[in-house]
């Protein structure tokens, strides 16, 4: 596998985690919630900065798969617990709404992700048009050009998208027999009657055009499209997600970040932009989601606890909170540790 694609795989990894880590911390921002550190990558530190207004530290450092976003209390800082800035501290709906933003980074960062799809790759049914018109044969005798519209053949209506209907016309033909074209060009109708010839390399009578009967997605439908794309994608994640759950079905295509990274350098190589952007756009979505189950550890948890603490009035002792945090996070490096393990054996046995 090529290497670059491999680092293409794990930088994009590394912007999905950055990412939902920045929803965290802009969220925080916005709702007056103090950020003790916020850091672009893992392992030592590299560079830093302290801003003088806010008092976090921003830092850059070496392991591309991620980052974090530490506030003064929680329960990777549990010597500032009592510090006034302390999560904990905040009202409640502005905890949530900053625990929250982080999954909806990435659900915006997947709709971005898809309207760049859309636009760039989605295509519509169209009416057929000569994209190509070869010298010297019968197309280009007769004055076809490039750009022309086809909309009968002899005399028969050609049906939007429908690319064959003049191939299956030409080999209806007897030999020797004309096809009558309607075209066309620009706002004149043309009728172009004309003879095709017999090619012995290929065994059929040609005219000598390209056709093409898709066209790019009109710009007012970019934005309906990648929001469905988005629809059906986390319909399939959820679904896929259920099955998991209720009978295990799928558990053996789990994969971890080297699983992941392996699926985007391979698809990546094999499809190119569109695949990648395609790929990038599942993979975001279901970060968002998986982060939202109220898995221990998981930002899901975290607003089961505020949501209970809204509705008690009071919150969940801090003690026993950070206790299943933290429980949940010893789960979470466990399984990522299994599926590494298991992505590594299939790169081996693969």
């Amino acid at each position: 596998m090529n290497i670059l694609y491999i680092l293409l795989g794990v930088a994009l990894l590394g912007l999905f985690i950055t990412v939902h880590e920045f929803g965290h911390f802009i969220a925080a921002r916005l709702t007056g919630i103090a950020v003790k550190e916020y850091s672009v990558g893992f392992g030592p530190k590299l560079l830093q900065w302290r801003s003088k207004k806010h008092e976090t530290l921003f830092t850059l450092r070496p392991i591309p798969l991620g980052g974090y976003c530490m506030f003064y209390g929680d329960e990777t800082d549990q010597a500032n617990a009592d510090d006034p800035r302390a999560f904990d501290k905040a009202a409640v709906w502005r905890r949530m709404l900053t625990v929250f933003s982080g999954p909806l980074m990435n659900f915006v960062l997947a709709f971005a992700l898809a309207v760049g799809l859309m636009a760039g790759y989605a295509m519509v049914a169209a009416q057929p048009v000569f994209d190509q018109v070869d010298a010297g044969m019968p197309a280009q005798v007769a004055g076809v050009q490039p750009g022309d519209v086809l909309l009968a053949v002899d005399g028969t209506p050609v049906a939007i998208g429908d690319a064959g209907a003049l191939t299956a016309a030409i080999a209806a033909l007897p030999e020797g027999g004309q096809v009558t074209l309607l075209l066309q060009r620009g706002q004149d109708e043309l009728t172009v009657p004309l003879t095709p010839v017999f090619d012995a390399a290929e065994g059929r009578a040609r005219i000598g055009v390209t056709i093409r009967s898709a066209a790019p997605l009109p710009a007012g439908m970019v934005i309906p499209a990648a929001w469905q794309t988005c629809l059906n994608a986390s319909t399939a994640i959820l679904d896929s997600l259920g099955k998991l759950v209720t009978t295990g079905e799928g558990i053996q295509d789990t994969a971890g970040p080297i699983g992941v990274v392996q699926l985007i350098a391979e698809q990546t190589r094999a499809g190119g932009l569109e695949v990648l952007l395609w790929l990038a756009v599942v993979i975001s979505i279901n970060l968002g989601l998986m982060n939202l189950l109220p898995i221990p550890g998981l930002d899901g948890s975290r607003l089961v606890f505020m949501l209970v603490e809204t509705i008690r009035r009071k919150p969940v002792s801090r003690k026993v909170e950070n206790a299943v945090h933290l429980a949940g996070f010893a789960l979470l490096m466990g399984l990522m540790l299994f599926f590494t393990f298991q992505d590594v054996g299939r790169i081996i046995g693969g």
